[in-house]
């Protein structure tokens, strides 16, 4: 069996600033690392060998970040370990994730990183890497990469060394590529209210939404360096509520902090999370004949409902394991086109190879045209089954079945549910968190034990 990955988790690298693994040092090493994996890989990821494509005179990598203080410091680590093994960085700034794959596959570079921690919050950060085909890293080069990057073997001598320069109008060329692929005046005579968490779309969003005609009111677009996520953002559905009926705008749209994710507000002030958005999107594609094999790609977190809104209209859910990665492989391998997560990774794949937040948005707005119904309205394709989630943070992260007492508690639970319901316990790839999910009709119940599970890890293992 494979050793379990130490460094990355379900979307790379990721931790505190300055600390392990994300030190200059480390982090410079890490750009050694990866340059030689790449150099040496033989057709792990599509069209031509990586080693072909490497090999060419002076190899290029795209590299983009968020907001946060400590992107530079990282960027600048990385770029110069890079450099010193012969690759030439090109620096597109502060931009959302699903930019850096769409640019990476656009100038034919050999792969694309981006300096991010998401959702977490500032002091947090992180470094994920997509291939020359636009799609994160399969698992096997993320343990190649991991393997030379903590092996004590050095880095020798290479011949040459790389640049570093900025790529103009990064930006200008994401929001082209997201608006040439609708209709003009898509947006005329909408109101939208968007928050874009004080991160890297905090330029992209408003400038798309404005080109498509929309009156936008934009929120959260001031970032510092520390308030990326901050009380605001797609995590803190609460906030885009209260925007929407401050501004009395026709939709809202909020991001996390590098915009890979989306979460909407109908006109009500009422969030929709990534299940409810899925279904409509689900059932929207199938109408059109434009689902593949009828087929949306979900996680194992999301709601049963979705499976019944679907299968009314002849259509199904595929599930796999949680992470969008894991979403994108599933719909890779069976030559699928739509899929997401309830957190709102929604994947659109015939527009871009990654969560991409706006394209996202943008593809709702759409549906909200061609039907000529509000998101309130369209919301009413999935009635969700009631859902117990609880975040438990935790100090160290103990095999489930060594939780005795909640583990017990929780066969008592799935025991009770029987087939009409389930109980999820895993742990967060990315934070020092587990999460618990139980669904079932009586939510009295299922919010009942929830607690008690909770209570007991928290006894156990808990910070």
């Amino acid at each position: 069996m494979p050793q379990p990955l130490q460094l990355f988790g379900t979307d790379g690298i990721r931790g505190r600033a300055g600390v392990y693994p994300l030190t200059p040092e480390t982090v410079l090493r890490l750009g050694q690392a990866v340059a030689e994996v790449f150099a040496n890989q033989q057709g792990s990821i599509d069209e031509p060998t990586l080693s072909d494509r490497f090999n060419r005179d002076w190899p290029t990598v795209v590299i983009g970040k968020d907001t946060r203080q400590s992107c530079d410091m990282l960027e600048a680590a990385i770029a110069a370990g890079l450099n010193s093994r012969g690759v030439d960085v090109r620096l597109v700034g502060v931009i959302p994730t699903p930019a850096v794959a769409m640019l990476t596959k656009e100038i034919n570079a050999n792969f694309g990183i981006v300096i991010s921690a998401s959702h977490n919050p500032f002091h947090d950060n992180g470094i994920k890497f997509f291939g020359p085909d636009g799609y994160k890293l399969p698992d096997e080069m993320e343990a190649a990469i991991e393997a030379r990057l903590v092996s004590e073997e050095s880095f020798g001598e290479i011949g040459k060394i790389g640049r570093t320069a900025p790529m103009e109008n990064a930006v200008d060329r994401y929001v082209h590529f997201v608006c040439e692929g609708v209709e003009d005046h898509l947006a005329d005579g909408l109101k939208i209210a968007l928050d874009t968490a004080n991160g890297a779309s905090f330029e992209t969003s408003e400038a798309i939404l404005k080109h498509l005609g929309a009156e936008v009111v934009t929120f959260h677009n001031r970032p510092n360096g520390v308030n990326i996520n901050e009380e605001c953002g797609c995590t803190h559905g609460e906030v885009i509520e209260e925007l929407v009926r401050e501004t009395g705008a026709d939709v809202g749209i909020s991001h996390d902090g590098d915009a890979d994710r989306v979460l909407l507000a109908d006109e009500t002030g009422s969030v929709l999370d990534g299940d409810e958005l899925m279904a409509i999107a689900g059932v929207d594609l199938i109408a059109q004949g434009r689902l593949a094999k009828d087929t949306v790609v979900a996680t194992i977190m999301s709601n049963g409902g979705l499976e019944e809104a679907l299968e009314k209209v002849g259509g199904k859910v595929v599930r796999t394991g949680v992470g969008d990665r894991s979403v994108v492989a599933e719909m890779r391998r069976d030559g699928l086109n739509f899929g997401g997560e309830q957190s709102g990774h929604l994947i659109f794949r015939d527009f871009n190879t990654t969560g991409d937040g706006i394209v996202a948005a943008v593809q709702f707005l759409r549906i909200m045209k061609r039907r000529e119904q509000p998101l309130s309205e369209l919301r009413k394709l999935m009635t969700k089954f009631p859902q117990a989630q609880r975040n438990i943070r935790v100090r160290e992260k103990l095999p489930i079945e060594e939780l005795k007492v909640a583990s017990d508690l929780i066969t008592e639970t799935e025991a009770t549910l029987g087939s009409a319901g389930r109980t999820l316990v895993r742990y967060s790839g990315t934070e020092p968190l587990l999460r618990l999910l139980i669904e079932g009709k009586d939510s009295d119940y299922i919010e009942k034990q929830a607690d008690l599970i909770a209570a007991a890890i928290k006894a156990q293992i808990g910070e």
